[in-house]
């Protein structure tokens, strides 16, 4: 190769990597504004005069509305191109953090997280898409991990630089920050991601492509994909965003600063999870068993973290009236990084379908990602008032090994 062609590829390869990391921050922004109410929802419940319990099921439409979105907007990337569809969603995230951060009741309020969901909802498949399309399968596996890596980092601005935010200047500065990032990214989107048309470009109906996305979804090649996805990402995050800190307050006894350090030591793990198990999975070359063994040792971790709680069995295994908090902090570290090959799940759809229907299944698995987040909230919730939080814990570990089994079975030939 002469010096010229290899510069030419090296230029290549920064353009994209910058492309891919503006798009990265979207991803980043989407995981921050949907867990603002998390610590503020007191204060917008006082604006509103509404009890805090029923502004929290009010915030149930956000994710609910990304859940919905994943069709139309995987459709949109494969026929339209990334480009377009980042910078209109982009502008959407930021009418709806503004929306939200002028609200003046529930109502208002409910309209801005709807808009915010929908226009969220394509921020992870973006830069998912656009690495599908231009890398091999083993640089995806990478680059997924360090795409979810990034986004993963809005949990830890949601978290103490987002309450010191929220204490100097009230909560609707959150959403206005927000705003002001939104902009800051589609700057950097519309500098460094090329305008490419879409490739493959798919001339029929928005209608027919939504029917594509679901036959995708149900068929027999991504069947077991979809089902591990359903309660991966669902895991991590009801036990990261619910139940992980009542988990720690009132089983275990701590201040809410004592259990937000070992969420916030639980949420380091999910960052920098992802780009370990990318690195391990280009190493290992095994993506199948990596993504089955770890799944089920997460679900034994949770299982372990449960039975930890007064009276149950690892506390008197140990003679213990209960496990101590360090012991749940090394479980949470593990949990993180023993799930953290989810993304691995997009990099297996993107070896299961051709190219031109890339967006479509990384849609297709994007929509059981959030789509069972938002039922494993609901049915835990029905969980914890009849058994209480060890039961709530034994019933994600349960679903998770369910869906490892599942995962196994149909992709046993796959290649």
């Amino acid at each position: 190769m002469t010096t010229a062609a290899t510069d030419e590829a090296g230029d290549g390869t920064r353009a994209l990597i910058l492309a891919l990391l503006a798009l990265a921050c979207g991803h980043m922004l989407s995981t921050l504004l949907r867990t603002i109410p998390a610590v503020s929802l007191d204060l917008m419940a006082a604006d509103f005069h509404m009890e805090p319990q029923a502004l929290a099921s009010l915030t149930s439409v956000y994710p609910f509305a990304f859940a919905a979105a994943q069709i139309p907007v995987g459709a949109a990337m494969d026929r339209f191109g990334v480009r377009p569809v980042s910078l209109s969603l982009l502008a959407g995230t930021v009418f709806g953090a503004v929306a939200s951060g002028f609200a003046t009741g529930p109502e208002s309020f409910a309209v801005g997280q709807v808009l915010l969901g929908i226009a969220t909802s394509g921020m992870l498949m973006c830069p998912m898409t656009l690495a599908a399309k231009q890398l091999s399968a083993a640089r995806f596996g990478l680059w997924s991990g360090a795409i979810l890596s990034i986004g993963n980092i809005g949990m830890l601005l949601s978290s103490s630089p987002l309450a010191f935010v929220v204490d100097t200047w009230g909560w609707r500065a959150g959403f206005w920050l927000s705003a002001l990032g939104g902009v800051a990214v589609a700057l950097a989107v519309f500098v460094l991601v090329p305008h490419q048309p879409a490739e493959h470009k798919d001339e029929s109906s928005p209608l027919s492509q939504m029917i594509e996305v679901l036959r995708l979804g149900f068929s027999r090649s991504l069947r077991g994909l979809i089902a591990l996805a359903l309660v991966s990402l669902a895991t991590t995050l009801v036990l990261r965003g619910l139940w992980g800190g009542p988990w720690l307050m009132e089983t275990k006894g701590l201040s809410r600063v004592e259990a937000g350090n070992q969420l916030g030591a639980f949420t380091l793990a999910m960052i920098v999870g992802p780009l370990c198990i990318g690195m391990i999975d280009r190493r290992l070359g095994r993506r199948r068993e990596l993504v089955a063994g770890t799944h089920l040792a997460g679900a034994l971790l949770l299982a372990l973290m449960a039975l930890g709680a007064p009276h149950y069995a690892v506390s008197l295994l140990f003679g213990v009236p209960v496990m101590p908090p360090q012991y749940d902090l090394v479980l949470f570290v593990l949990i993180g990084l023993a799930t953290s090959a989810q993304p691995l799940l997009f990099g297996m759809s993107r070896q299961l379908v051709d190219a031109q229907m890339a967006g479509k299944a990384l849609a297709a698995i994007n929509l059981a990602f959030f789509l069972g987040a938002a039922l494993m909230q609901s049915v835990t919730g029905a969980v914890a008032a009849l058994a209480g939080l060890p039961a709530v814990l034994l019933f994600m570990a349960a679903m998770l090994a369910i869906g490892v089994l599942i995962f196994l079975a149909y992709t046993a030939s796959a290649p």
